[in-house]
């Protein structure tokens, strides 16, 4: 556990962090130490110390740094730079510090939230104008941490996505800390039907957070689903499952207060009885829209628990508001399934979307494709992901994020190259600086050692059948 490696000394003020076995899960837990504020965080004045020998995925924030009165103290007086970059920014962004205002056309406010003060019936009336105004999109990106950012929403979309949630971000930081804002929310005029998500237990922080981003999405959505580790220790997400008056309050917080509507996004109990008791209880809070994951808290794993489709329709049943759903999803026909078994209005995908961002649009992977009943009837689709890569890091020159996403999405869609060639994963692996150049070369070494992996499509059926032969 983190605590574990994490001590503060009151006198010298100094932080001492030490690498566990989950990297990621360490640097997910320091973000608020290291981003500053709130009773979680230490004080701007106090000194991080960091052992860099092996943590790559951090690196000193400038803005911390700053407003410190001593300098800080490294156990390597001269670390390499190598081991702390996976937290830049891909190109020269970062160094501009430009708001977000300065970056994004404001999209015009709608006539209030369908909960700012209005009986029930109105506001069910305008949850229903508002999603069927955005065209009541179907194939939905969900929320993934340091995965749904810009470049890959806008990848999904060029696939046939329909709308897309941002990474969830945390309403202290980012209400607090202008480079945590632009740094892990970036937009554009094209990022749109966009959920802003946020994570949060405190009202009024989580109002503040979702004033800055109201004129740039279309809706502002509570994390309410998270089930991993950091969740229960900050108290949001899925455990919050556990104290409904402060769910409740974040939703009316947010309902009576903005112009855009608030949607949640959930996971379900183990009991039917109380799962439709939550979402009515979101409903009548000012929810607008309510996204439900078909597993429980403790069903972490999608691979070993099927999600509970059943749930999502009594959920559809019971509510007034447009419903969507989350789990189950490898292919467009399971998208398509959970729609018609379930009667919701849209579907969530998340892990798929990662190997294969090209899912709505039709396209397998050779695993899925081998797996299903017609594999005769699906053929090469002239895509591989190889060539969704390279569309991915040409978006990401236009539109800057950490390489730690990069880095990410790289290992997810060349996942069945990967396992072909490993020895160029070890390359990957062994890249501690990433570049553009890096990275289009290695897609183009990949293709060259052949055994390319394409993407699936299912055969088109001529219209002209073959004419049965006549004895």
């Amino acid at each position: 556990m983190i605590g574990a490696g994490l001590r503060q000394q009151s006198k010298e003020e100094i932080i001492v962090v030490q690498l566990e076995e989950n990297p990621k899960l360490l640097r997910d837990s320091l973000r608020p130490l290291i981003y500053g504020g709130g009773d979680e965080s230490v004080s701007r004045r106090q000194l991080m110390k960091l052992n860099l020998s092996n943590l790559r995925f951090l690196r000193p924030r400038k803005s911390f740094i700053s407003q410190t009165r001593t300098m800080t103290h490294n156990t390597d007086a001269n670390p390499d730079p190598s081991k702390v970059v996976d937290d830049l920014l891909c190109s020269e962004r970062q160094q501009r510090d430009k708001g977000i205002e300065e970056t994004v056309d404001a999209a015009p406010l709608s006539l209030g939230s369908p909960g700012r003060l209005l009986g029930i019936d109105t506001r069910v009336e305008r949850a229903w104008e508002h999603w069927k105004k955005l065209g009541r999109p179907k194939y939905i990106v969900a929320p993934m941490v340091d995965n749904s950012e810009l470049p890959f929403r806008l990848l999904c979309q060029k696939y046939g996505a329909q709308a897309a949630y941002t990474p969830m971000l945390h309403s202290r930081i980012f209400s607090e800390t202008e480079k945590y804002r632009n740094q892990e929310f970036t937009t554009c005029k094209e990022d749109r039907p966009l959920f802003v998500q946020f994570c949060a237990n405190d009202p009024d922080t989580l109002l503040e957070a979702a004033k800055r981003v109201e004129p740039y999405c279309d809706y502002v959505d509570i994390n309410l689903g998270c089930p991993q580790r950091i969740a229960r220790r900050g108290n949001y997400g899925a455990f919050l499952m556990d104290n409904l008056p402060l769910v409740k309050s974040l939703v009316e917080k947010l309902a009576q207060n903005l112009t855009v509507p608030v949607s949640c996004k959930i996971r379900i109990f183990p009991n039917l009885k109380d799962t439709l008791n939550y979402a009515k209880m979101l409903e009548d809070a000012g929810c607008s829209l309510l996204a439900v994951h078909g597993r429980t808290r403790d069903e972490k794993d999608g691979k070993k628990f099927r999600a509970d489709w059943s749930a999502i329709k009594e959920v559809r049943n019971a509510l007034r508001i447009p419903v969507l759903a989350n789990g189950n999803v490898r292919c467009i026909e399971d998208v398509d399934d959970c729609i018609e078994e379930t009667g919701v209005e849209g579907v969530l995908s998340a892990e798929t979307l990662l190997e294969n961002p090209a899912v709505f649009a039709g396209f397998r992977t050779a695993e899925w494709a081998k797996d299903s009943e017609e594999e005769e009837g699906y053929v090469d689709g002239g895509l591989d992901q190889g060539d969704l890569v390279v569309e991915y890091l040409k978006l990401c020159e236009k539109h800057p994020v950490p390489w730690r996403m990069i880095r990410s999405h790289v290992h997810k869609m060349l996942g069945d190259w990967f396992r072909v060639h490993p020895q160029v994963r070890e390359q990957l692996n062994a890249q501690n600086i990433l570049t553009f150049e890096f990275l289009y070369g290695l897609v183009d070494q990949l293709k060259e050692l052949g055994g390319r992996v394409p993407l699936y499509k299912k055969r088109k059926v001529d219209t002209l059948q073959e004419s049965p032969q006549k004895g």
